[in-house]
């Protein structure tokens, strides 16, 4: 199967080897070959992946209650980003071999939709990248999420994210694979990967840590629905989240329930905003956030 990309900040093409019922029903394998450009403000990367994963995933159609994915990737990327060595933003060719393992427990009522029960995924990804070493390191996240309802039209919901690269320093992890907090589906009320480590231009850094929390209260007539939410987080330098200097988004949105899901429109704000921050920031999407 060939598959493209062409979006404002990512643009790309590949080709993907997919078997389904691989071996065992319900199992998917999959190899996949592509190149990427990425433009954020974090970094710029040009990127040569290659990557096989087995896996068992939900799908609209069939929500289920364990999943997982498996496998193993290699890319070779040239990324621009500040470069504290030379005092300014220097492009660097990196060379990435890993495995990847992800696991899932599903007892939400709904996958687009949820309004009651928990969900649990934990990521791993051990990683060797080349820059004129070895440097081996481990790339670990934790989500959980939980859904109580109120009535016959109200939710709450909330949920908790932790993440961590243990064994090596930030600046030798490619930043591409650094961890990055704000936006949409992490604290809504700031701009994509603004939270956290800074370089001297002000554009995001990346760290080795992260830690978020988000609540909702989700009331829905008919077809339609609003939500008031607040978001909390930060990354961190430091291996391990830190859970301090924590930054608050708050705000309200908007939903239209079709058949596929919710159509989701937020509108969120800097909760104690800082110079240069943008008053409001708008996410479109589809689905619940979490």
């Amino acid at each position: 199967i060939a598959h493209g990309l062409a979006g404002t900040k990512e643009q790309g093409a590949g080709v993907t080897f997919r078997r389904s019922n691989a071996g065992k029903r319900d199992r998917t394998f999959e190899l996949v070959a592509e190149a990427l450009h990425s433009e954020y403000d974090a970094y710029s990367a040009y990127t040569g992946r290659l990557a096989a994963q087995i896996r068992r995933t939900s799908t609209p159609i069939w929500q289920k209650k364990y999943t997982y994915a498996f496998g193993v990737e290699l890319l070779g990327t040239a990324e621009r980003a500040w470069d504290y060595d030379l005092g300014r933003k220097d492009r660097e060719i990196y060379y990435v071999g890993g495995l990847n393992g992800q696991f899932g427990l599903d007892l939400s009522d709904d996958l687009l939709d949820p309004t009651r029960g928990f969900r649990v995924t934990a990521l791993l990804q051990p990683e060797t990248a080349l820059d004129g070493g070895i440097n081996v390191y481990l790339r670990a996240r934790l989500d959980a999420s939980a859904y109580f309802p109120v009535g016959d039209n109200t939710v709450l919901a909330g949920r908790i994210r932790l993440g961590s690269i243990h064994g090596t320093d930030r600046d030798e992890v490619p930043p591409s694979r650094r961890l990055y907090s704000g936006g949409g589906g992490s604290v809504r009320g700031f701009a994509y990967q603004k939270l956290g480590p800074l370089d001297p231009d002000g554009d995001p850094d990346g760290g080795r840590s992260l830690n978020e929390a988000s609540a909702e209260v989700r009331y829905r007539f008919g077809d339609f629905g609003v939500v008031g939410f607040v978001d909390a987080g930060q990354s961190y330098a430091a291996s391990l989240p830190q859970f301090s200097d924590i930054r608050v988004g708050a705000g309200i949105g908007a939903r239209y329930y079709t058949n596929f899901g919710p159509l989701r429109i937020d509108l969120a704000t800097p909760v104690d905003r800082r110079p240069g921050e943008g008053r409001f920031n708008l996410y479109v999407s589809i689905g619940q956030a979490f």
